[in-house]
């Protein structure tokens, strides 16, 4: 199983594959069985990693609202 840093580096090689204006969440960056098999608390981990990532980094990623579960939401710029 890969690390949250790896997942990191995963879901960041996947932005690239967006277009501007497309929303998503850190969830759609990845197959929904790969998903899946990762751990709850990593993917909570994870979360918290990309959120700090595109706050920090020069992404052309916006930061959006929260669903109603709770989950971040990005759009490409």
């Amino acid at each position: 199983m890969s690390t949250a840093n790896q997942l990191l580096e995963e879901a960041k090689n996947e932005i690239i594959n967006l277009k501007p204006g497309e929303v998503f969440l850190v969830r759609d960056l990845f197959k929904g069985y790969e998903w899946n098999r990762i751990s709850r608390s990593d993917r909570l981990l994870l979360g918290t990693l990309f959120l700090n990532y595109i706050k920090n980094a020069d992404t052309k990623v916006a930061i959006i609202e929260k669903t109603t579960s709770g989950q971040q939401k990005y759009k490409i710029l």
